[in-house]
Parts: structure tokens; sequence; C-alpha cells
């Protein structure tokens, strides 16, 4: 019983569907409640929490690899998405509601999307279980993002910090030049990745066996429902929300490898992915928020590795603040390249 109560802190990133849940049912300022929490509240107490470095010991990892609970708190949130989800439908379905409301509910349905709906997918979705597997499918497809399931594991983790990776951004590149760049980019590769590896079992790209083809029909199946249940405008709202929380998740991506290289060897391959090439950052709230994706390092180091034993090093380049407040830091440029390209001199990194 102990053991798990340790994971019901990861119960508190919880608190954006209770806030949505009111922003769908509310009117007025209480519409913008989980945007508030995300981007002011979080970002302006981690200005005066101080960040927690501290790793687990051997028996409290070993511990944690077997408390089911942490298990339990992803699977919760794949239920409540698709409850968030169809209240959203609900919501936006409601006559004579303001264009402000309606945006502030769409925004909602989107940070869910983003934090939930892509980034409990991308934790599911390294696992080798194939029913976690299929959770991180169903949550990518209230993103419309299923294609990340192919893309993420196979080629991002493959060629990440290397200039094959659409999704790690160049040095001096703006968040907004590399959300093209990434959403084109990792689109296309899904397709490369799903072609070649069809074509080494001697099958056709157009099959049943092709995955990425599957995906595109099942999200254009979804689309459709909601069209059909609910109307045209419903369909719409939900696929603004989606890109949002794609917007969301490529913007972590911009934050967690900007400008980092790795070294070409002379057999022109690529040194293994080390800690120094991620950015990282301890700030607890935001840890706790994104189910600790923000100890970047060792999730590349070894992927396989579960979101409660994610470990902090002491070699990983760290972010000044946690990453709500980076991601708004990288919607201003200017000031971006002034924090960023400072912290990557300390680091000794360019």
């Amino acid at each position: 019983m102990i053991a798990l109560t340790k994971s019901f802190k990861y119960l508190t990133p919880f608190v954006l569907y209770l806030l949505a849940l009111i922003a769908f049912k509310e009117t007025g300022i209480a519409c913008w409640y989980t945007l508030l929490y995300t981007f002011f509240v979080i970002p302006f107490l981690e200005l005066f929490i101080k960040a927690d470095q501290k790793n687990l010991d051997e028996v409290e990892e070993a511990l944690a690899k077997k408390n089911k609970g942490y298990d339990y708190v992803l699977y919760a949130a794949v239920v409540l998405q698709y409850y968030s989800l169809w209240v959203f439908f609900h919501a936006v379905q409601e006559a004579n509601i303001s264009n402000w409301d309606l945006a502030g509910r769409i925004v909602s349905m989107g940070l869910l999307c983003g934090a939930f709906g892509i980034n409990v997918a991308h934790e599911l979705g390294h696992r080798v279980n194939k029913f976690e597997q299929f959770l991180a499918k169903m949550l990518l497809l209230t993103s419309m993002y299923m294609h990340f399931f192919i893309e993420h594991n196979k080629g991002h983790h493959k060629h990440v910090a290397t200039a094959s990776d659409p999704s790690t951004a160049k040095y001096n590149q703006s968040v907004y030049a590399f959300w093209p760049q990434t959403l084109m980019g990792t689109y296309l590769s899904a397709w490369k990745i799903g072609k070649e590896e069809l074509e080494k079992k001697g099958k056709s790209w157009f099959s049943i066996n092709n995955e990425m083809l599957l995906f595109q029909l099942i999200q254009v199946a979804f689309v459709l429902g909601i069209y059909l249940v609910f109307g045209l405008s419903v369909a719409l709202c939900f696929l603004i929300a989606a890109l949002l929380g794609v917007l969301l998740l490529e913007s972590v991506n911009y934050i967690e490898h900007y400008g980092l290289t790795r070294n070409e060897t002379e057999n022109h391959q690529f040194e293994r992915v080390q800690p120094h090439h991620s950015w990282n950052s301890n700030h607890i709230i935001g840890r706790l928020m994104l189910f600790e994706l923000s100890r970047h390092s060792d999730h590349h180091y070894l992927a396989s590795r579960k979101y409660q034993i994610l470990r902090s090093f002491d070699n990983a380049p760290q972010m000044p603040t946690g990453y709500p407040g980076m991601i708004l830091l990288s919607l201003v440029p200017p000031l971006w390249f002034k924090v960023m390209n400072n912290q990557m001199k300390k680091y000794n990194l360019k």
C-alpha cells in the first residue's frame, strides 16, 4: 500500500483534466483556467521552487520498477482523455456560445491533446507490451498524430542531434521555423520508415501490413465519425484542438534538443547518444506535469527506462526553468537565443 501511494504524485497532472472539464461547463474566464494554470501559474511557481536533482537509490529504483501504480496512472489518462473529448464535443456544440468561450474550450482541449494525448502516448509507445502500445495509439488518435508512434521510436531516437532528424532544432533556428520542419519532416519520415520495413519483408506499401497507411484510414474514419454524429463545426473544433496539441508537443521537441549535435565518427556513423545531447530540467512541477519527460537525457540514453525511474545526470545541460516556462520563452526568439545560446556556452556546447 505504501509503495502504491508513491505513484500518487503523478496524479497531479490530472488537475489539467479538472480545469478542462470546468472550461467545458462554465463560461468567461473559467474557459481559460487550463491555459492560465499551464503557462502562468506553473512558470511563476517554478521561478521560486528550487530544482530537485535527486535520483532514486538502487533499492528505491527496484521498488519503483515493480510498482504497477505508475502504470495505472497512465492507463487512467487514456480513459480520462476520451471522456474529456466526449464532453468537449458537446461543449463546443452548445448554442449561443461566445467566440471567447469557444476559443478557451478549444485551447483547453488542445492542452489535453499535447500533455496526455501525445506525451502519455510517448511513454506507453516505448513499452514492449502490446496492450500498452495499443493504448499509446489510442491516445495519439485523439491528437491525429498516430505517425508519431512510428517516427519517434524508429526515426527520432536513431537520428536525434543530427541533420537527419527533423525533430532536432538547429542552432539559431526559431520555433516558428522549426514547426514546419518537424511537422512535414516527421510525417514524411514515418512513411519512409514504413515503406522500407515492408520492402525488407518483400511486401507492398499498399497493403494491410502498412501501419502508416492504416493510421491514416483510422484517423479519417475518426474525424468522419465526429462529423456524422456532431456536425462539421465540432469536427473543425476538434481538428484545431488536435493541431494545438501537436504544436505543444513539437515545441517540447524544440526545447529538448535545440542546437545540440552528435559528432560523426570515422565510418560515417554518429557517436552514441549521450546525456549532453538533450536539454533537461529538474524543476519538479514541470517534471510531474509531463511525467518526467524533462529528464530527457536519460530517456534518450536508455529509452526503455520507465518514467518513474529516469535519472538526472551531472553532465546533462540544464535549462534555467521548467518546460512550461521554456516553451513561453521559445515564443520570443530574441529572448530565447539570448538565454539558450548563453547556456550552450556555459556547457561548452558551442
